[in-house]
């Protein structure tokens, strides 16, 4: 970290004000999508930074500057369906409407089925009757809804399949909403540990042995654990794991030999990571994390996006000031008294006349003194709201602050990560028109 970004951010902070980023440091969107060596772009981050409206955006950015793209999504709440105009995305990608497109651009868009992913790999790469065996087997179906990230590793097996096809020119992969980015990255090879693993090794091996041989290796070798597995899963369960990986061992390797391509494609030139964060300590740490996990996994990172971030119409107004003016304003009742009020009133001429003279009716309050004080009621109303409104402008300016320490935080720590802010919308995003505002802010 220089001293000289070091001191400005701290003089900003001070003062209440925000500084732009360095222009040096901007990622370049655009040129990253038209550029034609471009094929997958994936984003991730943490959850509720906002990935899956990113993109989206960039796939229709993409599209509308003459590109054919699919925007594959993990995302169950289906926001992205409905900012497209699609009455429901699934496994197929579907052709999105409207798109302004510049040239033979397309936008399809298509949001991954777990499970059915998991039953067209059995159905591809096992014959009819084992499929059908495979696909009817309680653990089966058990483990292609939840098993711990079976989630992630069919979404790099979509990619791995979309790319096969060279159908799309781009291809734009929404993360799952994982606790953890990083479990993107870490599913496939837990799942082949899984399917390598000690325990699906023991409950093969009567299967591979067979026959009387079998029964024996079953009878003597496994008893102890057979038995122990029994009472803790229940006979029922262990016969269904064992049938699932009599007729599973077939396709063992071929989920480890998939994931490594996919892994491989990961890491090819045609591939680029966009990391999704908030201005926010928590997902910046997330995004720093993510960096230094593809940092070393040699994956190409080509910036991050940091999405809604804050900003001021009235920047030059810094919190101290604004705060200052508000104070005077609702102070000014008490000190200021204007028109010379207070010296008339403790002037010798006025306090001699007070002393001699004795009160009239004239001296009285009448009704028509009444509407002579509406003016000052309403210009103290004017000076409350203009008070409230400073001081709304100075938490704005304080929150920028923070923003801003937050994001020169992790430039400092990553220079070599170009960055592109994203201004928050005053609403959510639920059609096209927002998803282009969003590209023109990802744009600059």
């Amino acid at each position: 970290m220089t001293p000289e970004p070091a001191r400005t951010s701290d003089s900003a902070a001070a003062s209440g004000t925000a500084r732009p980023l360095d222009p040096a440091r901007a990622l370049d969107v655009d040129a990253l999508i038209d550029d034609p060596k471009t094929r997958i772009v994936v984003c991730c981050g943490s959850g509720g930074v906002g990935k899956t409206t990113t993109a989206a955006a960039i796939g229709l950015r993409a599209a509308e500057r003459g590109r054919k793209v699919v925007v594959l999504t993990i995302d169950p709440a289906r926001r992205l369906a409905q900012s497209m105009g699609i009455d429901r995305l699934d496994n197929v990608p579907r052709r999105v409407k409207d798109v302004e497109s510049e040239g033979d651009g397309e936008l399809h868009a298509m949001m991954l089925d777990m499970k059915r992913t998991f039953d067209e790999i059995v159905e591809a790469h096992a014959d009819k009757e084992r499929a059908a065996a495979i696909l009817a087997n309680p653990f089966y179906q058990s483990l292609s809804a939840g098993f711990a990230g079976t989630q992630e590793y069919m979404a790099m097996e979509k990619l791995g399949q979309l790319r096969s096809r060279d159908e799309w020119d781009l291809i734009v992969v929404d993360t799952p909403p994982s606790r953890s980015a990083l479990d993107f990255l870490d599913a496939p090879k837990r799942l082949g540990s899984f399917l390598d693993g000690k325990l699906i090794r023991l409950l093969m091996a009567p299967a591979k042995v067979g026959g009387r041989a079998g029964m024996k290796f079953l009878n003597v070798g496994m008893s102890m654990m057979t038995g122990a597995l029994g009472k803790l899963l229940g006979g029922p369960l262990l016969r269904d794991v064992q049938t699932f990986v009599a007729a599973m061992d077939t396709m063992f390797g071929g989920f480890r030999t998939r994931a490594d391509a996919t892994y491989r494609l990961l890491q090819a030139p045609g591939t680029a990571f966009v990391v999704v964060a908030s201005p926010e300590r928590d997902a910046l740490r997330e995004a720093a994390y993510f960096v230094e996990r593809l940092a070393a996994d040699d994956m190409p990172l080509a910036g991050l996006v940091l999405n809604r971030v804050h900003g001021s119409g009235a920047a030059h107004l810094s919190a101290e000031r604004a705060l200052a003016a508000a104070e005077n304003l609702e102070e000014s009742r008490i000190v200021d008294q204007g028109d010379g009020k207070v010296g008339d009133r403790n002037s010798p001429d006025n306090l001699l006349s007070s002393e001699t003279s004795q009160p009239s009716e004239a001296s009285q309050p009448s009704e028509t003194s009444v509407p002579s004080e509406a003016p000052h009621e309403s210009d103290a109303s004017v000076e409350q709201l203009t008070a409230g409104l400073l001081r709304l402008h100075a938490e704005r300016m304080r929150l920028l602050a923070r923003e801003q320490r937050t994001r020169d935080r992790f430039t400092a720590l990553h220079p070599e990560v170009a960055v592109a802010e994203v201004a928050a919308l005053p609403g959510d995003v639920h059609d096209l028109a927002g998803l282009r505002a969003i590209g023109d802010r990802l744009a600059g």
